[in-house]
């Protein structure tokens, strides 16, 4: 079918379905909801046989849906319409909550429904909710609702007024979400700030200044008076509840382009006097050991790795090489593996030339070490999203596995042409070939691991239920005791050593760098611009053209007029 995803953003979601429909063989454009004119535009363009909107602010046109058929993901079950579904969900505590395929229709979230998937709730923010258990089940509904289409099947049901199912909710406010930090467990301060993560964030206060709260996590044997900031760990600040204390490990100050930082950056001054209190519940990093398998996990917020954790990760990755183990798994967190430097780090420094340079620099330091690393199996383990230098330091690994539910974006481009570090020129040729390289640099799209196995950058894909730690420990202990290890370990050292010799890993870095200079220092500043509308979320005013083939094409002929539902 000739699909059209219409979206609000290219968001996890809609590139997780653009991965999804290409691979099962159907011709897929990105059209962005920046109005309803240009809406009306790409589908004269494109003339597709089906719209799909994952991520919508507003209504499709009446003129658009009433033409062409139009499917609309909902993040709630049946009869649930609303802009805010799942801020509600988590707020008010649901066990079970789901994802509804609907057609559009003249009401929002009110049309006839085509597919729904069930998922259980877990305790976690509502931006990690709609990373993985939402789009796993949009994509299995979408899929399904598309099976049914092509198959002539039933159509869709519509609910009745009157339906027990249909509730109407508005907007999560301020006010419902606010904080009584003299009353509320730290169950419901939890579930508070989780149902405002990571947008638009709860706004609350520290130190007398407003600001917005993110990345909140229980803390252990940590507590005080209710309200009360009092520890701090790896960037994170503890605040007593009446019944324990939370971490808070990012903010965003409520003045005017303010970025979401580390809180104890924020608030340097107020961290300094607090005591550390490591190990009680907040550890970006963590290293443990199972026989001869040893595994080092890190989780950034949003994936994004600042200079210092950089330098903290590669502190952490030289003692785990002092550990007598044989092979050494590097999982990144449960939603990202890594997206490379962190650019609102960069934003907010005095130089963002000179933080882009000592960023780039600390992540380089870590990916050379994992590629000299002689003695031993490495293992990155990708269970979730990855892109532009993460992607490339996963490859600094002998092995990469990957979940099939993530999403990789190999490239660096569209961050104002930046050229990019991480010994990508050296790791990328040796893993897919010349010509695939030139294609997983250029064309600027998301990539599924079926593809990314075929291209050469994932060796193994773990099947749902293949990520947890004892599958992940099993799978590195049979490949460490495998009677040809001793001999792969030989061959590795062999490879490594005729490889600098033939060009060293300091000329690859020199290569790079020296175009990332350019890019940091150079006349032209589309990477300082590209990174400020990035970071500071500014409106997009068209679509880009790598995604919107349609625009570029001139939607391929098929002379005919809009499709009509049946």
């Amino acid at each position: 079918m000739r699909i059209l995803l219409l979206s609000h953003s290219f968001n996890s979601l809609t590139q997780r379905l653009h991965v999804e429909l290409r691979e099962r063989g159907h011709e897929i454009s990105v059209e962005l909801d920046i109005h309803p004119d240009v809406t009306r535009e790409s589908v004269a363009l494109y003339q597709p046989d089906l719209v799909i909107a994952p991520f919508l602010k507003r209504a499709i046109p009446e003129d658009v849906w009433r033409n062409v058929r139009c499917l609309v993901v909902h993040p709630g079950p049946p009869g649930d319409r609303g802009p805010a579904a799942l801020d509600w969900a988590i707020l008010e505590g649901a066990t079970e909550w789901g994802v509804t395929v609907l057609q559009a229709d003249r009401e929002f979230d009110a049309g006839p429904v085509w597919t729904f998937r069930g998922f259980p709730m877990r305790r976690a923010t509502k931006s990690s909710i709609y990373r993985r258990e939402v789009t796993t089940g949009a994509v299995e509904a979408v899929l399904e609702a598309i099976d049914a289409i092509e198959e002539g099947r039933p159509t869709p049901q519509p609910m009745h007024v009157g339906d027990p199912r249909i509730r109407v909710r508005g907007p999560c406010r301020r006010s419902d979400r606010a904080i009584d930090w003299q009353h509320d467990t730290t169950e419901t301060v939890l579930r508070k700030i989780n149902s405002a993560d990571g947008t638009p964030g709860l706004v609350d206060s520290l130190f007398l200044q407003d600001v917005r709260l993110f990345d909140a996590h229980e803390a252990r044997e940590i507590s005080g008076v209710p309200g009360t900031v009092v520890a701090q760990c790896d960037g994170a600040l503890a605040r007593a509840t009446v019944d324990g204390a939370i971490w808070i490990g990012h903010v965003r100050q409520l003045a005017p382009k303010s970025l979401k930082r580390s809180a104890a950056k924020v608030f340097a001054e107020q961290a300094a006097q607090l005591p550390r209190r490591p190990g009680c519940g907040y550890a970006p990093i963590q290293y443990r050991e199972r026989g001869e398998v040893g595994e080092l996990q890190f989780s950034f917020y949003n994936g994004a790795m600042a200079t210092g954790d950089c330098e903290a990760l590669l502190d952490a990755y030289r003692a785990a090489l002092a550990r007598p183990t044989r092979a050494l798994l590097l999982t990144g967190g449960c939603d990202y593996w890594s997206n490379g430097i962190h650019l609102a780090e960069i934003e907010a420094a005095d130089s963002a030339a000179d933080e882009s340079w000592r960023n780039i620099n600390a992540i380089d330091d870590l990916a050379r070490a994992i590629i000299e690393t002689t003695d031993r199996l490495v293992i990155s383990v990708i269970r979730g999203n990855a892109g532009a230098g993460g992607v490339f330091l996963s490859l600094a690994a002998d092995e990469v596995w990957a979940s099939d539910q993530v999403v990789l974006n190999p490239h660096y481009k569209d961050m104002g042409n930046l050229f990019g570090s991480e010994y990508w020129t050296y790791l990328l040729p040796r893993r897919a070939g010349a010509e695939n390289s030139e294609r997983i640099t250029q064309c600027r799209l998301p990539v599924g691991v079926a593809e990314a196995q075929r291209l050469g950058i994932v060796d193994r894909v773990l099947v749902s239920g293949g990520c947890g730690r004892e599958s992940l420990e099993e799978l590195a202990a049979a490949a460490a005791s495998d009677r040809g290890f001793a001999a792969r370990l030989a061959d590795k050292k062999r490879r490594r050593a005729a490889d600098e010799a033939e060009k060293s890993l300091q000329a690859y870095r020199d290569d790079e760098l020296r175009r990332m200079r350019l890019n940091f220092y150079g006349f032209d500043p589309s990477y300082h611009v590209a990174r400020y509308n990035f970071i500071h979320k500014v409106p997009k005013s068209r679509t880009p053209l790598t995604i919107a083939g349609h625009r570029s094409r001139r939607a391929a002929g098929r002379p005919r007029g809009m499709a009509v539902p049946s």
